[in-house]
């Protein structure tokens, strides 16, 4: 680290010996003992700008301690029902480790609908997998390969992309910037898989727009990418929608088995999500101390969203517009000359 990256940090530390007992408090929850890299965290996602991540900082603190973001792992979406319902439309789970001990998170994009709940039950159930994968799987990750381990890699299928995403762009774009402003620089790499035409004319138009630190973090591997990602994770902990060329999130399936063990990561019967959903019941027992645990979603505030990502959602939105219009266009002509055939052949 460089002789200015180190003043940089040192007056970050500065600032913040400023803030008040429930900041700091929340704070501490955040870096789990690590608050250093939690700073320098802030920083790159500020261009090691001092005035800039603190205020990021500050704004993210104040997000946590408005919406109770520390006792979110004590509130549990009930009945599991809707749950399993969220866990069907919200397509995430964590297939495994790298061999560097990094986590694996696959997300399927394309066949995630996100229609079967209230949004606020998918910003609830986003976020409390992001405090579980930080105050569980990564102080665990740190203690099993003796290092610290602050970031994952996330694994994005594309199989089932549609034109429909259109209906997705705003809970999707809520959610990354939730993730953009308050969790900044946890995601290594994103390794895009199984991507179809529709990703490829949407990547073209949105890949200038991308900060150069942001473009390097981005792979977009051949088919399903098993190839590469066997280079970085064992066969084990490849998300199943990689383990077989072309055969997308749907192969096995939904609760498909082997060996009594579920295949697909994203099912609610998957050991990830019923560890992580155990642990939140257990949870909200400690904190409810005999009290009945509560139903209904947490509404947790939105952020604005940044410029930036406004620019670039409408980007995409743009690109399936004009996608859209084209499969119209080219259905009408095709209408046209089935029509002529009828006529004339």
């Amino acid at each position: 680290m460089s002789n200015a990256h180190q003043e940089a940090i040192k007056q970050f530390l500065s600032l913040m010996e400023n803030v008040d007992e429930q900041m700091k408090a929340t704070f501490r929850n955040m870096h789990h003992g690590y608050p250093t890299e939690t700073l320098t965290r802030f920083l790159k996602a500020r261009d090691w700008n001092v005035q800039k991540a603190h205020k990021m900082l500050i704004d993210c603190l104040e997000w946590r301690i408005q919406n109770e973001i520390d006792n979110i792992l004590a509130k549990p979406i009930i009945p599991i029902d809707i749950y399993r319902a969220v866990r069907d439309s919200q397509l995430v789970g964590l297939s495994g480790y790298s061999k560097e001990g990094l986590p694996v998170i696959a997300i399927g994009v394309g066949l995630s609908t996100y229609d079967k709940a209230s949004v606020n039950y998918y910003v609830q159930s986003h976020i409390q997998m992001n405090e579980y994968r930080d105050r569980v799987l990564l102080p665990t990750a740190t203690e099993k390969y003796g290092r610290h381990i602050s970031t994952c890699l996330k694994v994005l299928d594309m199989t089932g992309l549609r034109l429909s995403a259109l209906n997705q762009i705003k809970i999707l774009t809520t959610i990354s910037t939730i993730d953009d402003l308050n969790y900044p620089e946890k995601t290594q790499t994103y390794y895009i898989v199984n991507a179809p035409y529709i990703f490829s004319a949407c990547w073209k138009a949105v890949k200038p727009l991308l900060q150069e630190r942001t473009k390097r973090k981005i792979q977009v591997l051949q088919g399903s990418g098993k190839e590469e990602l066997l280079k970085i994770m064992d066969y084990s902990s490849l998300p199943h929608f990689c383990r077989k060329e072309g055969s997308g999130s749907t192969w096995r399936s939904n609760n498909g088995t082997n060996n009594g063990m579920v295949d697909n990561c994203f099912s609610l019967d998957h050991t990830y999500h019923q560890q992580l959903y155990s642990y939140v019941k257990q949870q909200a027992i400690l904190k409810e101390t005999g009290s009945p645990v509560r139903e209904g979603s947490v509404h947790v505030e939105f952020p604005e969203l940044d410029p930036d990502d406004t620019k670039i959602a409408l980007t995409i939105e743009s690109e399936l517009h004009k996608l859209a219009d084209r499969n119209s266009l080219n259905g009408l002509k095709q209408s046209f000359v089935a029509s002529a055939r009828c006529r004339f052949g």
